[in-house]
């Protein structure tokens, strides 16, 4: 305790700073903790969390029991797994790929087109991309030119998962990929000319001196997506999805959204969160603890 209170009086200034981002956490992180209290009761407005009456586990077996419950699961962890599969790497690649481009104003050039799709509202997104894949939308004309089936492919079940991720990805790979270039620039450079001068190619430098560099980032990068595996947000969702593709594009999020927003079930979508908060945190433990079992790289 001594020595805290001296860390304080030597680094006053730091502290000082570091208030507000405290303050912001016990604000809007933990004191809505104390509304997880909904989850285990028939919650009204009027009644308030402290008179509202307890059923304590009666949500969670209803919607444990719910002919809802295995769609959402499925759907959730699909766009979650796909996203993770092909959204993961992409910003690795391209910030791989962008790291080679030695031409500085073609590459701060690509960097800003690839950076403006995120910071685009995402109704618009929503907008373009129904837009762009209705039957004459333009990604529409380009699939009939080569051979396919002239469709509203937004309004196709079976299309829903790929158009979401697909769009994901093309939103967010050139602004994830800024902390991999940073990684990037933090590499000794003397490394790279060791190499050459060994003879080591492109490939070989990639495999021994990149990769190996971009690994701590990549793996914590990697524990904290898996904190979100279930985590797919609504807003989204139900921006994209219509009632023909609610069998593959119904999650979670949404879910909670339509019962707590417009049915105004709020002990039932309360707990229908807190179970999926409870996943997403069992999820980021064990793979933080896979992570500090095979390699040195850990959040906690």
């Amino acid at each position: 305790m001594k020595s805290f209170i001296l860390d304080i009086k030597r680094n006053k200034g730091l502290y000082i700073i570091l208030i507000p981002v405290i303050l912001w956490f016990i604000i809007f992180a933990y004191l809505p903790m104390f509304g997880l209290i909904m989850a285990f009761e028939d919650y009204t407005p009027k009644g308030g969390f402290l008179g509202s009456k307890m059923v304590g586990f009666k949500h969670f077996m209803d919607f444990f029991n719910s002919v809802y419950f295995g769609r959402l699961l499925r759907n959730t962890f699909l766009i979650s797994f796909y996203n993770l599969i092909f959204g993961f790497p992409a910003p690795i690649i391209f910030a791989l790929l962008l790291n080679e481009v030695s031409n500085k104003v073609f590459k701060k050039t690509i960097q800003t087109v690839s950076y403006l799709p995120y910071f685009i509202s995402l109704v618009i997104v929503c907008g373009l991309v129904a837009d762009f894949t209705a039957s004459d939308g333009p990604i529409t004309e380009l699939i009939v030119s080569l051979g396919g089936k002239r469709q509203n492919y937004l309004g196709q079940a079976k299309y829903f998962r790929t158009i979401y991720v697909l769009s994901d990805m093309w939103q967010g790979i050139g602004f994830s990929s800024i902390i991999y270039l940073a990684a990037l620039a933090g590499i000794d450079q003397e490394l790279y000319e060791a190499a050459q001068l060994d003879g080591a190619g492109h490939i070989q430098r990639l495999i021994h001196i990149t990769l190996p560099g971009l690994s701590t980032t990549i793996i914590t990068l990697l524990i904290l997506r898996m904190g979100t595996m279930l985590a797919v947000g609504y807003e989204k969702i139900i921006l994209l999805y219509s009632s023909n593709t609610l069998k593959t594009a119904d999650v979670i999020s949404s879910y909670v959204y339509r019962k707590g927003l417009e049915e105004f079930n709020y002990g039932y979508s309360a707990a229908v969160g807190l179970f999926n908060s409870v996943i997403n945190m069992a999820l980021l433990i064990i793979s933080n603890k896979l992570s500090r079992k095979f390699t040195e790289t850990s959040l906690f």
